[in-house]
């Protein structure tokens, strides 16, 4: 691995940006980022010339479309369509063109709608995944599929790990495509500034989610790289479950927003519970997440509140 050129699909977003760092700090210097603006990788002859003028022996594989619950609801056929034709293609053109190792990095949203909890990777197959999602965690899901098939019929080494929501600094606070973290602490922020009242939320507030920090999410992708063994999938969480209500109020105390939170349950609350079973990381990798919950928040709260004051400044006056 030390030798080997890396090609990170997604490496210039969000946690890519993360994972470029851990495979530095790992030796791996030689990994280089790809990223929308370089190729298309929806596109045949973009993702085959993304190969030859970059020639990785190894691909980690985390460009996607993403989004919270309503983008998802807007652009189902979207997150379906290019999430599919990226990870397919892209594995397609790696085997041909003799990519050594290829890392798929997945979603809990593959997961079917009521699995047990914690989420075990041997209930993966039994349902159908939550209504709200499930176009872009199917697309997700045949990677899983591709890889063992490709592993079976050409020996290609291809492995998986698949992620819960990840927060951090450098999350995407958009608020048409942010997911639940940024989008709370945007909101909660603007309101404080503003002396609002309250901050509407969706949903009732009772179903539950995991989240990862994601420097804890890129240490163990990094692991994954090197120490996976076969095409089964790997889960990388935190192994701690929340509900919307208790994180927006969380949220809510650290950012100091004392107004009223105001739910709305005309909205949808997604899937009812997520939380995963991490056993296998910690066997296969020998990695646990180690970011306490509040801390992560903490820092993710204070760097949007350096780049809303970096933006202030940069703007021109009138």
């Amino acid at each position: 691995m030390s030798a080997s050129r890396i090609v990170v699909t997604g490496g210039t977003g969000f946690l890519g940006s993360h994972v470029m760092a851990a495979l530095h700090a790992r030796g791996h210097g030689d990994a280089v980022a790809v990223g929308a603006g370089d190729y298309d990788l929806t596109l045949e002859h973009q993702v085959a010339r993304m190969l030859a003028e970059r020639r990785p022996e190894t691909i980690v594989h985390l460009a996607a479309v993403v989004g919270g619950i309503g983008a998802n609801r807007r652009s189902p056929g979207t997150f379906f369509y290019r999430n599919l034709m990226m990870g397919t293609l892209l594995m397609e053109h790696a085997r041909r063109a003799g990519v050594r190792r290829f890392l798929s990095v997945g979603t809990i949203c593959s997961y079917p709608r009521l699995t047990p909890v914690p989420f075990r990777e041997e209930d993966l197959w039994n349902g159908y995944p939550e209504e709200t999602n499930a176009p872009y965690g199917l697309a997700k899901k045949m990677l899983l599929v591709q890889s063992d098939a490709y592993r079976r019929e050409f020996g290609f080494d291809a492995v998986n790990v698949m992620l819960v929501n990840l927060y951090g600094p450098g999350d995407n606070f958009d608020p048409e495509t942010s997911h639940v973290i940024p989008a709370l602490i945007r909101k909660c922020i603007e309101a404080a500034e503003r002396g609002a009242p309250e901050v509407e939320i969706w949903g009732t507030g009772s179903a539950t989610r995991e989240f990862l920090y994601v420097e804890d999410a890129a240490e163990a992708i990094v692991l994954a790289l090197e120490k996976l063994r076969d095409s089964a999938p790997i889960n990388l969480g935190a192994g701690r479950e929340i509900s919307i209500r208790e994180l927006a109020q969380t949220i809510a105390r650290l950012t100091g927003f004392a107004g009223r939170l105001a739910w709305d349950p005309t909205k949808p609350d997604g899937q009812p519970r997520r939380c995963l079973d991490t056993t296998r990381a910690r066997e296969q990798l020998g990695w646990s997440a180690s970011t306490p919950f509040d801390e992560g928040l903490r820092r993710t709260i204070a760097w949007y509140r350096e780049r809303r004051e970096a933006e202030r400044t940069a703007a021109p006056r009138t």
